[in-house]
């Protein structure tokens, strides 16, 4: 799965020629939006920069309150980042596919399994928790 996006990118690339040669001017704008889009979201880089595990575990603990583990394409992952809107760029966000330690750190916690979200929530790790707990922890106190 994690190179998913370029297979898919060629996928698209050939589908979007066929129809350049063909003339088929609005398939080839259908074919580089859904491509695109798909591609984009299936690819490492999707969401931005990501912290690695080392700088995360290289932080003091007060810094390092809510790591999230993550990887492209994961809806679960997603629905996490957008439940949280505005609070998200509190949290640490880690992507497994970047980094092999993170990966191992998620296999470690998770039955040999990379499971994500797996978030850590003061040292404890929570696979694919409720988006409200982790936004709970993510507000400020009143």
């Amino acid at each position: 799965m994690r190179w998913l996006w370029l297979p898919m990118l060629a996928f698209f690339a050939y589908l979007a020629g066929g129809a350049v040669w063909e003339g088929e001017w609005v398939m080839v704008a259908v074919y580089a939006a859904v491509g695109g889009g798909l591609t984009y979201w299936l690819s490492p880089w999707q969401g931005g920069r990501s912290l690695r595990h080392e700088e995360v575990m290289a932080m003091p603990e007060s810094e390092r309150e809510v790591v999230v583990y993550w990887r492209p394409g994961c809806q679960y992952c997603m629905r996490l980042k957008s439940s949280l809107g505005d609070l998200r760029d509190k949290a640490l966000w880690v992507n497994i596919w970047q980094d092999d330690e993170a990966a191992a750190f998620v296999r470690s916690v998770n039955d040999g399994n990379e499971t994500v979200p797996t978030v850590v929530i003061d040292g404890e790790a929570h696979t694919n928790p409720d988006p409200e707990v982790v936004r709970q922890r993510l507000e400020p106190v009143a």
